[in-house]
């Protein structure tokens, strides 16, 4: 998320993908530095998912990747 605010800085628009799991630490970093960059979270856990649940996973998430893309031109 820093690297998201330094970008911001300099005009570059910018977004996260993380899982739910650091939806709280998200939070917590924006109030601290009061930057809330544009995220999207994603079910949790990660790792342990097969390659057909990550392709399931991406799947769902998609069109808000999507408009997480586009809102940040």
């Amino acid at each position: 998320m820093q690297d998201i605010r330094e970008l911001d800085s300099r005009g570059v628009a910018g977004g996260f993908i993380a899982s739910e799991a650091f939806r709280g630490a998200a939070d917590a970093q924006g109030n601290a530095w009061g930057f809330h960059a544009d995220s999207l979270f994603v079910a949790h856990p990660i790792q342990d998912r097969s390659d057909d649940e990550m392709r399931a996973l991406a799947r769902e998430a998609l069109d808000k990747v999507k408009k997480l893309i586009c809102a940040a031109q």
